[in-house]
């Protein structure tokens, strides 16, 4: 079965609207770092008016593009540039997905064969022969570390320890967990729950959830991200439908995917389930100024935190409730980082022939991480995570973890348990 969907409804992207000012092209990370992209205008809006008539005038330069939506960010008229960029590459590449490009892809799957053996695969993966093998064979750089994966899964742990107790409360959420909780760094998820639990919120897990498919989407294979976008709205309807309050996530870029890109690219009907689909920093915000919940924070938390936007999380504009989260903690000694790519945008820069592109895109972040010489840094994205605690040595925790560390879980239920 062909991999590729139709592209239809080009002014859904507004690439009319463009008046080729190219300042798309002065914030695009790519293009100050690689001159053989020809850059967000040309490949997407202008390249699009010829497309239309003429498939041939795809060029197989637009796999280059990040898919950051920085363009997008700013575009003083709206005009979806990555979006037309994604779905040229979607509609008009000859390029078919390697083994690689699969592998990197199908997440559920190979996290779900690596947890079984984790210490042997974790081991196994930061050997040198191992990453030069890779390098040779599968075309991985041997320059990239590899995340480690966990023994024993997120859904696990929640089924085994903590489900139970979750009828006992009032309120419930659901919970996209995504395939970096379940199958990398499980405290996340713990750490979800730990907040939820204290603020007054019962936690349901999806039913039969996916990976949310922007690393499919990325490697061309966009059938198989349509297919479990599909299942994943359905979990989401059924979640929503069953009396969970909002279904709440722990990644910006999960959450960006299912919010835009399956409407956008994948044609998956997010409708009813759109608006009730947020980053858990956007909930408790929410809910903190309404008044619904309050939080307690321990005296003797004392950490100092530089925050990386992550470009996802800018695309959508919700950078604001992470940072506020952040400076409700009084011993956190808070610091904004600069507005950078950190360069790795998912499977991009595990690929050999984007790696020095990649690490070169996020220096001016890494040189600036180094200066401010913080305790932790915090973003919202998991590849992000991977890409500063590689090129940098910095630890990066996800702001829900800094949150549950700094939490006096006891003092905060007894303030919500009465709501």
């Amino acid at each position: 079965m062909s991999e590729k969907i139709q592209l239809h409804n080009l002014s859904a992207h507004d690439f009319e609207q463009c008046l080729k000012c190219s300042i798309c092209t002065v914030y695009c990370p790519v293009s100050a770092v690689e001159p053989n992209y020809p850059g967000p205008k040309h490949a997407g809006p202008d390249l699009m008016r010829y497309r239309m008539k003429d498939p041939d005038f795809f060029n197989e330069t637009l796999k280059l593009c990040l898919n950051c939506k920085r363009c997008e960010v700013a575009c003083p008229h709206g005009v979806k540039v990555g979006d037309i960029i994604q779905e040229a590459r979607i509609q008009y590449s000859q390029h078919s997905p390697s083994l690689r490009d699969r592998m990197l892809a199908n997440t559920d799957f190979v996290g779900s064969m690596a947890t079984l053996v984790a210490p042997l695969t974790n081991f196994f993966l930061g050997l040198s022969p191992a990453k030069a093998v890779l390098d040779k064979v599968m075309k991985i750089d041997h320059h990239r570390q590899f995340p480690a994966y966990s023994g024993t899964k997120f859904e696990t742990w929640f089924h085994r320890h903590a489900e139970a107790e979750q009828q006992d409360y009032k309120h419930f959420v659901g919970y996209f967990h995504g395939c970096y909780v379940n199958y990398n760094y499980p405290k996340l998820g713990q750490d979800f729950v730990k907040i939820m639990n204290a603020c007054g919120y019962g936690v349901h897990l999806l039913e039969k959830e996916k990976c949310c498919g922007v690393a499919l989407i990325a490697n061309g294979l966009s059938g198989q991200a349509k297919r479990q976008g599909e299942n994943n709205i359905q979990a989401m309807r059924r979640s929503l439908s069953e009396g969970n309050e909002a279904v709440l996530t722990t990644s910006s870029t999960c959450t960006f995917t299912m919010r835009d890109e399956y409407p956008d690219l994948l044609k998956v009907d997010n409708q009813g389930v759109r608006d009730s689909l947020m980053l858990a920093t956007r909930f408790l915000c929410q809910k903190i100024d309404e008044g619904k919940i309050k939080l307690v924070f321990r005296k003797d938390y004392h950490k100092k935190v530089a925050y990386h936007t992550a470009c996802h999380m800018e695309r959508m504009g919700w950078t604001l409730y992470s940072t506020q989260l952040l400076k409700m903690i009084p011993g956190l000694d808070f610091m904004m980082l600069d507005s950078h790519c950190c360069g790795i945008a998912g499977t991009y820069g595990f690929k050999k022939e984007n790696y020095e592109r990649s690490q070169k895109i996020g220096a001016p972040l890494f040189q600036q991480i180094k200066e401010v010489n913080p305790d932790y840094v915090s973003t919202d994205c998991e590849t992000c995570k991977w890409q500063i605690e590689m090129s940098t040595g910095y630890p990066v925790m996800n702001p829900i973890s800094i949150l549950a560390d700094a939490l006096d879980v006891e003092a905060t239920k007894a303030l919500n348990q009465n709501r």
